[in-house]
């Protein structure tokens, strides 16, 4: 099984727990590691056989704009949720990083994984 990977992608959303956190949108980074079957592409070398990164990426960021969570889980579950409903991946894996939100940490964030099944 091969992978295909985006990362440091920003996406703006509505999320938080606090109100302060209601009050704004939020820029979060997002790490995504897709599980594919890419031997067609690597045999044809044709841009048709794979799938197409900056779709992936903009149906993310879609869904992320389109949301207010207040839980980094659960914006989580819905995007590895849309990514395996919209595209021919076998699995996902998903990092959600959540910058500047603790004083004494760089960042905080979750990471999960879903399998088609």
């Amino acid at each position: 099984m091969e992978q295909i990977f985006i990362t440091g992608l920003k996406i703006d959303t509505l999320i938080g727990v606090y109100d302060w956190e209601r009050t704004r949108r939020t820029e979060l980074e997002v790490d995504l590691t897709l599980e594919a079957d890419l031997s067609k592409a690597m045999t044809s070398d044709d841009v048709a056989d794979t799938i197409d990164y900056a779709a992936v990426a903009g149906h993310v960021q879609a869904i992320a704009a389109q949301s207010s969570f207040e839980l980094l889980e659960a914006l989580g579950k819905a995007i590895l949720d849309a990514v395996l409903t919209a595209f021919p991946v076998k699995g996902a894996t998903l990092r959600i990083i959540k910058p500047g939100i603790l004083p004494d940490a760089k960042q905080v964030g979750i990471q999960m994984s879903r399998a088609r099944y």
